[in-house]
């Protein structure tokens, strides 16, 4: 019996998550992405809701403020589908590392590829802009090694 109150409860919780989103920001949603059928909403912060979903059996992400104004869309790609010119960049400013992972993130400024890289221990986040620059980086430890 409480499992089946539990299921319910977890119904209830997340149509209630869904309908609060505002009716502005799925409508801006829809005219960004039309052929979209399925999404998955979730509030990302007090003012920007982020939507999950598929195109073409690819995972994006979007976020919108609660206007409705739209702020990025992101997917992953292959370490393999990287631009060349963003390879060049990274192996000259970050020799030695290899790409982990990797994100295109398209925003009203333009589109930038974010990058998780490696070399033995050390781990970096890169933020690189379609023209190679490198706009931020991040160290990060290794989960591993938090661990002594």
């Amino acid at each position: 019996m409480k499992k089946i109150i539990l299921g319910v409860g977890i119904v209830v919780v997340t149509t209630i998550a869904f309908t609060s989103v505002p009716q502005v920001v799925k409508e801006a949603f829809a005219r960004k992405f039309p052929v979209v059928k399925k999404v998955d909403w979730e509030k990302e912060n007090d003012t920007e809701w982020e939507a999950e979903f598929k195109i073409n059996k690819v995972e994006y992400s979007a976020n919108f403020l609660e206007d409705g104004t739209w702020q990025e869309t992101e997917h992953e790609v292959k370490p393999n589908d990287v631009p060349q010119d963003i390879l060049s960049s990274l192996k000259s400013n970050f020799p030695g590392y290899e790409i982990e992972e990797a994100e295109i993130s398209e925003t009203t400024e333009g589109i930038f590829y974010e990058l998780e890289i490696e070399k033995g221990k050390d781990e970096l986040e890169v933020m690189i802009d379609s023209k190679g620059q490198v706009l931020k980086q991040q160290s990060e430890k290794k989960s591993e090694e938090n661990h002594d």
